[in-house]
């Protein structure tokens, strides 16, 4: 996923022009830091304490110039218009957060709100057109059949929450002014890893496995995750 939003980057906005970057959930902060790092300027929003600490820890690791770059704020991301004015932010990220929103609706708009024009949109979403596919290779065949008719699901977290389907965000983007522009997979293939399964010895072989198939049908279509790149308009 980072390099695909890398590749967006670097196709929307001029070599080395410093972004305004905001990531909405950031969780411990490992794709706001490698933005920092990478010179950019970037704010992350997140509620979970046990995270923030996790971010804040990371950051105080980091050089002095990377830590003036990053400023992490507490709060939710469906109140993006209580922080931040409108047009603040060249990328917005958010990452495996509309899972856990039951109505996403007024948290886009609300990103896209505080989107420059011609700003980037990333969102990482659940993929509700391939949730029969964990249960049915791992041989759940009630599960497979249920998951054909919802967007419902328990994740490995044991936590009720709910996917997305690519035909319902790519309306919803073109109604909140940020119409879908490219749309990758996600774990096309390592979606079935044992949680804490150890990383291959080829593991660069696997990312471009997995890179490669994340842009190419049909196998993009099955991923367990979308990855969503909007534009502002």
């Amino acid at each position: 996923m980072a390099r695909q939003l890398d590749e967006q980057i670097v196709a929307r906005f001029p070599v080395g022009q410093r972004l305004r970057v905001l990531d909405v959930g950031m969780g411990q902060g490992t794709q706001a830091l490698r933005l920092a790092r990478a010179g950019h300027q970037v704010t992350g929003l997140e509620q979970d304490a046990t995270m923030i600490s996790v971010a804040r820890e990371a950051l105080a690791g980091e050089p002095e110039g990377i830590r003036e770059r990053m400023r992490i704020i507490e709060g939710d991301g469906r109140d993006t218009g209580v922080h931040f004015l409108p047009g603040s932010f060249d990328v917005v990220l958010c990452h495996g957060v509309l899972m856990y929103v039951e109505e996403p609706d007024p948290l886009l708009a609300g990103l896209a709100r505080v989107l420059a024009p011609g700003g980037l949109l990333s969102l990482l979403v659940r993929n509700g057109d391939a949730l029969a596919l964990r249960p049915g290779l791992s041989g759940d065949w009630a599960g497979a059949l249920a998951a054909f008719d919802t967007v419902a699901y328990r994740n490995r977290l044991g936590l009720d929450v709910r996917a997305d389907r690519l035909k319902d965000l790519t309306a919803t983007l073109a109604g909140i002014g940020a119409p879908l522009h490219v749309w990758y997979g996600v774990r096309v293939f390592t979606d079935t890893a044992a949680d804490g399964a150890g990383v291959p010895a080829d593991v660069e072989t696997l990312l471009a496995v997995e890179e490669k198939a994340g842009r190419t049908d049909p196998y993009r279509g099955v991923a367990a995750l979308l990855h969503l790149c909007g534009v502002r308009g």
